[in-house]
Formats: C-alpha cells, sequence, structure tokens
C-alpha cells in the first residue's frame, strides 16, 4: 500500500468526513480551503488526503485524540 500522506509510525488517529455535492460549486471550494487552513493551524494536525467521485471523502491524520 502506498502513502499520500507523511504520517508517523502508528498510533494516530483519522477523521473521515464524506459529503454528497450538488450541482455547481456553490461556495463548496472557499470552504473547503478554509477548512484546511484552520485544520492546519491545530495542535496534533499531520496531514490531510481528499478523493472525489459521485462521493467526496477526506480523511485528516491527528497525534492525539484532542
Amino acid at each position: 500500500m502506498s502513502e499520500i500522506s507523511k504520517t508517523p509510525a502508528p498510533p494516530y488517529y483519522a477523521v473521515i468526513f464524506t459529503s454528497l455535492r450538488t450541482e455547481g460549486d456553490q461556495g463548496y471550494s472557499d470552504m473547503a480551503s478554509l477548512m484546511t487552513e484552520l485544520a492546519e493551524q491545530q495542535p496534533g494536525y499531520l496531514g490531510m488526503e481528499s478523493a472525489r467521485d459521485s462521493v467526496g471523502i477526506t480523511v485528516s491524520y491527528w497525534s492525539d485524540i484532542d
């Protein structure tokens, strides 16, 4: 399995967010950018990955559960 985010050796925590988008952007890109910016400022943030087909999924990685 290949690694995308450079996470440390376990244990660490993953938070999974899924979404269904409506037609058109409707501010989604701006909000996604803000969400990433805010997450990066939080203690324990390790990285984030996203993928989108018919359903979007974002996984953020954290050093601890707090």
